[in-house]
């Protein structure tokens, strides 16, 4: 497993996808998807946002028992609704690695046009879903890789190492514009045993040394609030002067910003992960240490039901030349800040 876990409305994807957020667009509104029947540039075909062969997809995916996660269930749901050609067959979020099997060998037999399965852990989940393909059921992978192309027709997801990137480069950036020299960097990441923590803290030193910067300070969280709130006051204790501060994970975040309340610092600011509607209100409302959060989007399971529509009806995307679908689509991870946070409120997730 490689990555684990997007953009406003449009959703930002990397060049390898960049088409498709035309034909994505509005999959995380409360609006129908709108008609966009015009002919592509360079020989793509028709977008196919028109109702077409009733498609039934299924869905599986962890439990709801955070907020990122919620939201990917939430989305994938929502966007079903929106077509009427669409029928969705989603199974009962679960940890447990043997349900989630069974519920996808469920799902297989009961003969779906299409799968869209977020793994709990995509390396034993690897074996369904070559299991699906061999059925003939495209299998759309999200997030949490599966070991082998084999087992997804198409795999979209976040881009953890880039998150790193972009967060470093917007510190970089905003302690050169408070004239700080020297700065003392600090970092709350998730789970150190995970891929998507290792990638991201990487992403995140590799752009700072490019700045001529490191991490002084580093404690690792579990994705809770209440081990973001530990960890964060862990930081603080041992770091007396501070600047900035990375937490990977907005959910974990709530439990950061308490210990940072918690110990009247106002000496340094700090930036988010993945975008919660919690983050980007107080970036919003300008007023404390929270000045920046960087996409990881659960409104990526909405693109991936556009998908497996499309997939189930074998048609591909009007925007891009290609005639199929691509096999990878990598989400990007935007930095959001109070002077283009509107745009983004709308992929914002309650933590």
């Amino acid at each position: 497993m490689t990555r684990m876990g997007l953009a406003r409305r449009g959703f930002l994807l990397s060049t390898a996808g960049v088409g498709a957020g035309v034909v994505l667009a509005g999959c995380t509104s409360n609006e129908k998807p709108a008609d966009a029947g015009q002919q592509a540039q360079g020989g793509g075909q028709q977008a196919d946002t028109e109702p077409g062969k009733p498609v039934t997809i299924g869905f599986s995916a962890p439990a709801a028992d955070h907020g990122w996660m919620a939201a990917m269930t939430i989305n994938a749901r929502e966007t079903a609704e929106q077509y009427s050609d669409v029928t969705l067959e989603a199974t009962e979020g679960t940890n447990d690695v043997n349900q989630q099997i069974a519920q996808v060998e469920t799902l297989i037999s009961n003969g779906v046009d299409a799968l869209v399965i977020l793994p709990f852990d995509g390396k034993s989940l690897t074996q369904v879903g070559r299991q699906a393909m061999d059925a003939g059921i495209p299998v759309v992978n999200v997030d949490r890789m599966f070991d082998t192309p084999l087992a997804y027709r198409t795999w979209i997801g976040g881009d953890n190492y880039r998150m790193g990137v972009n967060a470093a480069n917007y510190i970089a950036e905003e302690l050169k514009r408070r004239d700080i020299s020297d700065p003392v960097i600090g970092e709350v990441a998730g789970m150190d045993n995970l891929p998507l923590t290792q990638e991201r803290s990487q992403g995140f030193a590799d752009a700072l040394a490019a700045h001529g910067l490191e991490v002084g300070h580093r404690v690792a969280a579990e994705f809770t609030p209440e081990s973001g709130e530990r960890q964060t006051a862990n930081l603080l204790q041992s770091a007396q002067n501070l600047d900035a501060l990375w937490n990977h994970d907005d959910d974990q975040g709530i439990g950061v910003v308490a210990a940072i309340d918690s110990s009247g610092r106002d000496d340094f600011f700090m930036v988010g992960g993945a975008g919660s509607r919690n983050m980007m209100d107080l970036i919003k409302a300008d007023s404390g240490p929270v000045k920046a959060t960087v996409l990881y989007s659960p409104s990526m399971a909405s693109s991936a039901i556009s998908l497996a529509r499309l997939l189930g009806q074998s048609k591909g995307m009007s925007d891009l030349t290609e005639h199929e679908i691509p096999a990878e689509i990598t989400t990007y991870s935007a930095v959001v800040t109070k002077d283009n946070v509107d745009s983004y409120l709308d992929v914002g997730f309650d933590s």
